[in-house]
């Protein structure tokens, strides 16, 4: 039930391979969350083909805008605002959610609001969690960001560290591919891993000089390319399962420390995860226990709320809306826009 001063935000994601649309009231109530999912198409070719996946879009996007307005139970007529990702992602679906969101907010006259993509993943924590508001620490992992982000308020973000090569997301399709376990990496390495010896393989976990916040993946990956490639050569035999697992605890290990460096540092006893991998449950069950045992407040959405979805765009839009944000027809697609750009 909506009442006359509710606001209504319909939300648009198309960054990447899932066309999403959800309608949310007032920040943290999802009324409808809808996901058309591109994975089986995309499985054949062993990762996102980006045309391919912007045609898809197009063809998705107004049965899911209409499916996410009928299990709201609403109309155009209801909705207060539109708000779309605007970047970053990949530049032909984010064009296909943007001129969407531009046509019907030009139809209806209806404001306008552009989201960075980041921020709908840092933002997905305020649904479940409603006791969490700012400040706090959030850990963004997923296939195209490593972010370490100090959020001071709603909207404002300051990036304490980030990856200078491969996102952990990235690190994680890449090592999938290599020891035959194909597409989505992020899943299949973590079910894999379940039947693995974590302590099986030493894979390094990389430290930025100077920098103690930023991550490093490249070095991983390439350290189980050469070992995969070493076995090879002396005919020693590979178990998948053991490097899965040991793979993935080195990554885990460093998301973990530098996290949980950075609330010490900072002093900040809230800590969230957001992104793809923040579903990893070897991630989830590492950070929680590293911080019950500090004291810091553990927080993170469920597992279809850390993959690409609307219903986070539409949370971070009602902060935005709230603050006075709003674009014009001139809105574009960005792809490589930056947390805090506008």
């Amino acid at each position: 039930m909506t009442e006359e001063n509710d606001v209504l935000i319909l939300a648009i994601e198309s960054s990447c391979d899932e066309t999403a649309a959800a309608v949310v009231k007032n920040g943290r109530e999802v009324l409808s969350n809808v996901i058309s999912s591109q994975i089986a198409l995309h499985t054949l070719y062993g990762g996102v083909v980006p045309e391919l996946a912007s045609r898809k879009h197009i063809e998705k996007i107004n049965q899911v805008i209409e499916e996410a307005l009928n299990k709201a139970g609403v109309g155009l007529e209801d909705i207060t605002a539109i708000g779309v990702t605007y970047g970053p992602g990949l530049v032909g679906a984010l064009l296909v959610g943007v001129a969407e969101a531009k046509a019907i907010s030009y139809a209806k006259k209806l404001p306008l609001i552009g989201v960075h993509h980041i921020e709908g993943h840092i933002s997905a924590n305020y649904i479940e969690n409603r006791e969490l508001e700012p400040p706090f620490l959030c850990l963004v992992v997923s296939g195209g960001h490593t972010h370490l982000v100090k959020v001071l308020d709603y909207g404002k973000y300051e990036i304490l560290g980030k990856t200078r090569d491969d996102a952990a997301g990235e690190a994680f399709d890449k090592v999938a591919r290599a020891i035959g376990l194909g597409y989505p990496g992020g899943p299949k390495i973590e079910q894999a891993a379940r039947g693995g010896n974590p302590e099986a393989i030493s894979f390094p976990q990389a430290k930025v000089r100077d920098h103690p916040y930023d991550f490093s993946f490249s070095g991983v990956k390439s350290a189980v390319l050469n070992y995969i490639n070493g076995c090879k050569m002396k005919n020693i035999p590979i178990v998948p399962e053991d490097i899965a697992a040991s793979f993935q605890k080195a990554v885990v290990d460093v998301l973990v420390g530098h996290a949980i460096h950075a609330a010490k540092e900072t002093g900040l006893r809230k800590l969230a995860i957001a992104g793809g991998v923040a579903s990893n449950g070897v991630l989830r069950e590492e950070m929680r226990s590293a911080c019950e045992k500090r004291g810091i407040a553990f927080y993170h959405p469920s597992p279809v709320l850390c993959t690409d979805n609307a219903a986070m765009i539409g949370t971070a839009a009602y902060y935005e809306y709230r603050a006075g944000t709003r674009h014009g027809w001139d809105l574009n697609a960005v792809p490589n826009l930056r947390l805090g750009e506008r």
